[in-house]
């Protein structure tokens, strides 16, 4: 299968004015191909599902902070099948948070999605949408686990998270993290606090949730090879701002 971005630039050269042989020459694939998809079996564009792509309108997503908080939430628990004839997108959600639910789900129609479906397993609600673009919005997709293969962002993405990294850093609590009451006791004392837990496998991951944290000076720190924390008090008051504990 042709990545979805070749397919919506030769749509893009067609409804132009240019013909099938010339879009044919231009993306460097068979004429048979590029009329199926032109004139055979065009994408309706009434539904508008490549112009919702910001990616294949070659422009920025119409709402930033949705897309970055989706991004987020799929670096934690999604996961991206394009082995199927239409890609789908999935993110696991606890049955114990549905605010987190919903607000997955208000992402993704945000984002691309005209419908979204929840399939209910054990404990957990999958949240998913088919979509030929979600591979254009999410290229960190691939075989095998995250923490087994490099997780980098594109330019463009790293654009998009250095303009909203509360709502990045969001969506990577919401689904790998936590916010809980930390209790201690010193010299026989107990003191309760609040405290952010960040857990990921994926060393890049949790490079990048450190970055977002740099961006907005949350200082945090490594308590474990896989577990960030942050407990500073003014820390965890800029994350409550932005983050805040699931529901």
């Amino acid at each position: 299968m042709h990545p979805p971005e070749i397919r919506a630039h030769a749509r893009r050269l067609y409804l132009s004015g240019a013909n099938v042989a010339s879009v044919a020459r231009s993306v460097r694939l068979p004429y048979r191909t590029v009329w199926h998809w032109c004139r055979d079996r065009p994408e309706p564009v009434a539904q508008g599902t490549a112009l919702r792509c910001f990616r294949c309108r070659d422009d920025n997503p119409t709402d930033p902070s949705a897309y970055a908080y989706l991004l987020g939430l799929y670096l934690g628990d999604g996961h991206l099948v394009t082995a199927a004839r239409v890609p789908v997108l999935r993110i696991s959600c606890s049955n114990s948070w549905p605010g987190l639910i919903e607000a997955c789900d208000a992402a993704m129609r945000a984002v691309l999605a005209a419908r979204v479906q929840r399939v209910q397993h054990q404990g957990c609600v999958n949240v998913q949408s088919y979509g030929k673009h979600w591979p254009c919005l999410l290229p960190q997709h691939g075989p095998g686990k995250k923490h087994e293969r490099p997780i980098v962002l594109a330019d463009w993405q790293r654009e998009i998270v250095t303009a909203h990294p509360g709502d990045f850093l969001r969506g990577l609590f919401h689904s790998d993290g936590a916010r809980f009451a930390n209790r201690v006791r010193v010299r026989g004392k107990e003191y309760v606090y609040p405290r952010y837990m960040f857990v990921n496998e994926s060393a890049d991951i949790m490079g990048l949730c450190q970055w977002a944290l740099d961006l907005l000076g949350v200082a945090w720190r490594m308590n474990r090879r896989n577990s960030l924390s942050v407990a500073r008090r003014d820390a965890v008051a800029t994350l409550d701002q932005h983050v805040g504990p699931k529901s």
